[in-house]
Parts: structure tokens; C-alpha cells; sequence
């Protein structure tokens, strides 16, 4: 063999072998979609949510009340630790939340199993006006549920705001529990009463622990939507019952801007999703792993 062939050989060996087939061209489709328009899009809209929260972690450390950058200070971390109302309001939200979707947890598994197990003339009447509160807006709810209160003459505090959070909250957990019942297998309820099972054995051992997953979400959606609602609580709350959420919104307005102690607050609300979100999804991998 001549040198030249001896080299070609020699190229040819550390040259790497073009795949052929279908797999190939996937694989250079993938390539050309590297920088499509819809990743492009994703991208910029990841972005336009996350910056300005990068932005006030950022300036939650500033030195200055103001937008330019004076030095590194945790001052503002300290005076939220120190804000007497700022944890009042906190425990409102706290209280309500917890029983508020306590409550409308209740009482809307109860509803959602009575709704689907029996068959009575307002039946298709009673699931209509049970997702009215998801579908109005929710200024009108606190409108009409200020009215209500004040010709009843229930003074506003933090037992309206209870009520108004288990009204709102109710269609939610309704519709989680109706979601699980659908994909529920009627021979099991059968099954029980044929061993003896009275109607209240069979709920409180079969129905509610198959339904568990649809009560559980339904009562932390409840909880979620009760800690960040803002709307109707400033229609119904009184004098020295403020929630987190009002208390933020009357801070702002009354120092006529975003002030560092917020953005701290702000800080500590993120880590505190961020924590929750992992230790769940832990416990969630724990659970199913037995």
C-alpha cells in the first residue's frame, strides 16, 4: 500500500462515522429546532417573570430606601423581624386560612358525595350555584358579601373574612372531590354494604379514605388561595383584623411606594414557597416509594 493510502486509511479511522437512518435525521432536526421561535419565546417570557423578583431579592440588601446602590445592609431584614403589625397580620392570615379551608373542606366533600350519590329534583340546580363563586368576579363577591354583612349587622373582623375565605374556597374543594368521584368504582360501596357495612361505616371508611387525595388538594388549594386573596378581604375587614395581603397593600400605599422592609418580606414569602415546595415534593416521593 502506497503512503497516500496508508493516510487516507489513517483519516478515515479518526474521522467519525455519519449515522444513517432515521435516527440521524431527528437528531439534525433537533439541532436546527435548537433556537426555534416557541423556545425563543420561552426564554424572554422565563425572563419577564423572574427578573424583577431577581431585582427585589436584590435591593432587599440595599443600604438606601431608594434605587441606588449604597452598600450591603440586612437592616430592613431586622426591622421586619421587629414589625409588631406586620406578624399580626400574619397570624390573621394564618387563622383564617386554616379554618376557612377546614371548613369549606367539609363541607364540600360532604356536598360532593351527596351530589353524587343521590338523585333529587335540585340536583342539577345545587352543582350550578355551587361554581358561582369561581366564575363571578371577585370584586362583586366582596361587594355584595360587605352588603350582606352590614344589613345582617355582623360588624367586619376577622369572622367575616372567615366566612367570606369558606365561600370562595368552597366551589374549589367541590370540584376536586366531584373529580375523584367520578373515577370512583361504585362496586366497592356495594361490596362493603354486602359485608354488613352501615352507610356510615361505608363513608367514613371506604369513601373518605379512596377520596383522601381530591379532600387533600382541595384543602391546600384553599389554604393557598385563602393566604393570598386581597380583593374580597379588603371589602370585609375590619378595624384591626387586616390580613398579610392588606397589610402590604396599606404599607405601599400609605409610604407612597415599594419600601425595602416589604421587599425583605417579599424575600422570605419566596424562600418559604421554595422550601415548602421541595419538602412536599420529597415527602410526595416518600409516600409513593412505599
Amino acid at each position: 500500500m502506497s503512503f497516500k493510502g496508508i493516510v487516507r486509511n489513517a483519516i478515515t479511522s479518526i474521522r467519525p462515522v455519519k449515522t444513517q437512518g432515521e435516527a440521524a435525521r431527528h437528531a439534525k432536526r433537533a439541532m436546527r429546532r435548537a433556537f426555534s421561535f416557541s423556545q425563543t419565546v420561552y426564554i424572554v417570557t422565563i425572563i419577564f417573570l423572574f427578573l424583577p423578583l431577581l431585582v427585589l431579592i436584590f435591593y432587599s440588601f440595599n443600604d438606601s430606601t431608594g434605587m441606588n446602590w449604597t452598600g450591603f445592609s440586612l437592616r430592613w431584614y431586622q426591622r421586619l423581624i421587629a414589625s409588631r403589625e406586620l406578624w399580626r397580620a400574619f397570624s390573621n392570615s394564618l387563622i383564617v386560612a386554616v379554618s376557612s379551608a377546614a371548613t369549606a373542606t367539609i363541607i364540600g366533600t360532604i356536598g360532593a358525595i351527596g351530589v353524587n350519590w343521590y338523585r333529587f329534583r335540585l340536583r342539577s340546580y345545587v352543582q350550578t350555584i355551587s361554581f358561582l363563586p369561581m366564575i363571578l368576579p371577585e370584586i362583586i363577591i366582596g361587594v355584595s358579601l360587605s352588603i350582606f354583612f352590614a344589613g345582617v349587622g355582623i360588624p367586619l373582623g376577622l369572622f367575616t373574612i372567615y366566612v367570606a375565605h369558606t365561600t370562595f374556597n368552597l366551589p374549589f374543594v367541590f370540584l376536586m372531590v366531584m373529580a375523584r368521584l367520578d373515577e370512583f368504582d361504585f362496586s366497592i360501596i356495594e361490596a362493603a354494604h354486602d359485608l354488613g357495612a352501615s352507610e356510615a361505616q361505608t363513608l367514613f371508611r371506604v369513601t373518605v379514605p379512596i377520596c383522601m387525595p381530591g379532600i387533600l388538594s382541595g384543602l391546600l388549594t384553599a389554604i393557598t388561595l385563602s393566604l393570598e386573596d386581597f380583593v374580597i378581604t379588603f371589602f370585609v375587614a375590619g378595624p384591626g383584623s387586616s390580613t398579610l395581603p392588606v397589610f402590604i397593600y396599606s404599607a405601599i400605599t400609605r409610604r407612597g411606594g415599594v419600601t425595602p422592609v416589604i421587599s425583605a418580606l417579599s424575600v422570605v414569602m419566596i424562600l418559604g414557597t421554595v422550601v415548602l415546595c421541595v419538602t412536599l415534593r420529597r415527602f410526595l416521593k416518600y409516600i409513593a416509594a412505599k
